[in-house]
């Protein structure tokens, strides 16, 4: 059996030495880079061969990949690297990988072609001026094979570890028994959709009801799919903290109940979380822990998984606990483990964001994996992020006047050409928000020369930190990398802000303006995702329409579709429409009072735990105000702006099968979802709000731009009656969490009564009356109500 490893892998591998240090970085974007390439190549006689293939065996390895370009006339093999900044700066240990990379290919190609020597060329090219520099040396064939087998030495041990585990691993998982004794109601049925999508190389959207066991449900069965289907890895990934914690959960419960099963499992955790020096800066000179980094890392990378009963669950607090009796750093020692874990549980942002390292390595590497999404109707919302930019003009203002001499000179340019968009001729003087057809090719190159003006200076000044200009070097950066995919997806708009503090032209406030370019479809950027993974699940108990998620979030013409049956009954939910209620931005002070005496007649009715939900914090309040004044006697507790993990984990504890009171919460926030209060814990719950995301320039735009990419007929629902609606359905999942459980809903809107609302309700529901709140509770006190 014979283990294949990417010429970088293997580099990485035996050829990185020293500091980490990140002072040579950010790298150039994908698109930089093989722009870059491409640029190389247009430079290149006709004879010159781009992108390579190549692959050589040794014992029992098998490396391969693809090298930049071969010139058989000048028999120059060239590494093309695309880099910013000064190239003197780049730290030995780079240089020495990259040579190492060159040297691998340079043996690889004289076996191929039987050349006795070849010259190697290292090309770096600067992506802000388009220079290159040329590093070049003529290596013999037998020099070139002794370097390429002692590398492979030095891997090989390696090599023999991991397909021993990998054999362990896949006879482990072919016998492998549910955890359970049974499946519970539905569970099956999913697990069977994820069985047979991960067989087919397919994508599924499941749409599965809360309480069934998605997380196990879905695990277990990519775990038994993985011999047969030859899969190197399974990523879990999550919207949220909860959602990971479950997946860890299910995973050491699978691992409990087959103990012959070596499972490597690696929790990924955000860097400002893992850091253990934010003070310091990520190299040698600074942190402690970048100093030796790669000098340390093959020990504590053997520790973290020589031991079954460490590695089967390296979450955050175990990883650490090996990091530090290392000393290195935990998240870069998390980024060296995911080559080498078997499952990898993190945020979505690992394997879709613009700069994901999952699926960059699973590109690289070549690797077969399968993908779960859990709450996959978050990934929507999400994955706009991630290819949305803004740059704030207040911040630059900010570090005009405490920036270093060398950086003012740029930045002072770049304030220039911002201030002159508004004499562009599309600039509306009185308009506080606009959309233009495109970023503005002026605007970005000076936005380019300012981002490099700064990396000159960061380079140059290694040791200080500033917060301030970093952000906005970042923000700058990730801006220039979504203005070079622009497009039909994503719109480009000004919102100008006035800001207190500085006179304007007028004698009172500085006006300052805000760029964005905001994605609205995310479909052209997740589609590569998708096509680069075996299979990927994505599920929730809200997916539905069906075609909204599939249109926007970019998914194969062929994905499969299972909406699992719910296990709940009708009679265990009463459904009541309060359809005499308008929670519409115009009536919401009417609405408080009648709101407000609903809620207490149940609570009188049935005493218990409550929920209600609004579309905004000063609803909230507002709702939370008059509720106390006129029933004091009701204890109440509220959600608040930015709630800490502390504060919410003390909202959720009031919830207990023995207290009784009404909690208020926004709809779409930290308790509409994604949280478990089973049985006396929660009882019932008030939405007082449609959903829908709020009529404003902003979403008018989103709206003609869904238009123009799915057709005028599909405008309205896509921006604003889907995303809403999804946001009260899974609110409304907090009641009914397992068979036994029974409890009532409120939906307090007339709108809820439209046909076109109720057919995206759950069909198990049973709305049984739609009346106003005069006659909410005849139906109870008739006994013609479920609850």
């Amino acid at each position: 059996m014979s283990y294949a490893v990417a010429v970088r892998a293997l580099c990485e591998f035996t050829a990185k030495q020293g500091d980490l240090d990140l002072r040579f970085t950010p790298s150039p974007s994908a698109q930089e880079g093989l722009a870059g390439h491409a640029l190389v190549a247009s430079r290149r006689g006709k004879s010159w061969q781009p992108e390579l293939s190549l692959a050589g065996d040794y014992k029992e390895l098998r490396v391969r990949g693809r090298a930049d370009g071969y010139d058989p006339d000048k028999k120059q093999l060239e590494e093309i690297k695309t880099f910013r900044g000064d190239l003197a700066a780049m730290p030995d240990n780079h240089r020495q990988l990259h040579w190492a990379q060159v040297k691998i290919y340079g043996w690889l190609l004289c076996q191929k072609l039987a050349l006795p020597e070849v010259r190697l060329a290292l090309v770096y090219l600067d992506i802000g001026s388009h220079e290159e520099t040329l590093l070049n040396e003529v290596f013999t064939a037998d020099a070139l094979k002794d370097f390429f087998e002692m590398q492979c030495e030095k891997f090989l041990g390696w090599a023999r570890q991991e397909l021993a585990h990998r054999a362990a691993r896949d006879a482990a998982l072919e016998a492998l028994a549910f955890p359970h004794a049974a499946f519970r109601p539905g569970q099956r049925d999913l697990a069977q959709a994820v069985y047979r999508c991960a067989a087919s190389g397919r994508c599924l959207m499941a749409q599965a009801p809360t309480g069934i066991g998605k997380t196990i449900g879905t695990v277990f069965p990519l775990l038994k799919a993985a011999p047969r289907q030859e899969l190197d890895k399974v990523f879990f990934l999550a919207a949220k903290t909860p959602g990971r914690r479950l997946a860890l959960d299910a995973l050491a419960l699978i691992q409990h109940s087959a103990p012959a099963l070596a499972l490597r499992v690696l929790e990924l955790v955000a860097r400002d979380k893992a850091c253990e020096h934010p003070d310091k800066a990520c190299h040698g000179d600074s942190c402690p822990l970048a100093r030796g980094f790669y000098d340390r890392l093959p020990q504590a990378r053997s520790a973290a998984l020589a031991d079954p009963r460490t590695a089967s669950l390296l979450d955050k607090e175990a990883l650490r606990s090996v990091a530090l009796a290392h000393d290195v750093c935990p998240y870069y020692l998390s980024q060296d483990l995911m080559r080498w874990s078997d499952v990898v549980v993190g945020d979505y942002n690992y394997f879709f964001d613009v700069s994901a390292l999952l699926h960059a390595l699973t590109v690289a590497n070549q690797w077969r994996v399968s993908v779960l999404v859990d709450e996959a109707h978050n990934l929507v919302e999400r994955a706009r992020k991630m290819y949305s930019a803004e740059l704030d003009q207040a911040d630059l203002a900010g570090l005009r006047q405490s920036v270093a001499p060398a950086l003012r000179k740029p930045l002072d340019r770049l304030h220039r050409v911002w201030r002159d968009l508004q004499k562009d001729p599309q600039h509306d003087p009185d308009a506080a928000y606009q959309v233009r057809s495109d970023p503005p090719g002026r605007f970005l190159l000076a936005l380019q020369q300012a981002s490099t003006a700064i990396t000159d200076d960061m380079e140059a000044h290694p040791t200080r930190v500033d917060a301030a200009l970093q952000r906005f070097y970042f923000d700058a950066l990730h801006f220039s990398r979504m203005a070079e995919s622009f497009g039909g997806h994503s719109l480009f708009d000004i919102t100008q802000d006035a800001s207190p503090g500085a006179p304007a032209r007028s004698g009172g406030r500085r006006s300052f303006s805000r760029l964005c370019i905001r994605n609205v479809v995310p479909a052209p950027f997740l589609a590569p995702r998708f096509a680069a993974a075996r299979s990927v699940a994505l599920f929730s108990a809200t997916l539905s329409p069906q075609n909204y998620y599939a249109d926007t979030l970019g998914l194969p013409a062929d994905t499969a579709w299972v909406d699992v049956q719910s296990p709940f009954m009708a009679d265990q939910l009463a459904v009541q429409v309060v359809s005499d209620i308008s929670t519409r931005y115009q009536h919401r002070t009417l609405s408080l009072l009648p709101i407000a005496d609903l809620m207490a007649r149940q609570y009188e009715e049935k005493p218990g735990n409550y929920l209600v939900f609004l579309s905004s914090y000063d609803y909230l309040e507002k709702l939370a105000e008059r509720f106390r004044q006129r029933y004091p006697q009701i204890p109440t507790w509220d959600q608040t702006r930015r709630m800490d993990e502390t504060a919410r984990d003390q909202f959720l504890a009031r919830f207990t099968p023995e207290s009784r009171g009404i909690g208020f919460a926004v709809l779409g926030g930290s308790f509409a979802e994604g949280i478990d209060l089973p049985g006396d814990r929660l009882i019932g719950a008030f939405i007082a709000t449609l959903g829908l995301p709020q009529v404003n320039p902003v979403n008018e735009q989103i709206k003609l731009r869904m238009g123009e990419n799915f057709g005028s007929r599909q405008a309205y629902d896509y921006t604003y009656l889907y995303p809403g609606v999804q946001k009260v359905v899974q609110a409304a999942g907090r009641v009914i969490r397992t068979t036994s459980d029974r409890g009532v809903i409120y939906l307090m809107d007339d709108r809820f009564a439209r046909p076109e609302v109720r057919r995206l309700l759950p069909l198990w529901w049973r709305v049984r009356h739609i009346f106003n709140t005069k006659q909410a509770f005849s139906a109870i006190d008739t006994g013609t109500s479920s609850y």
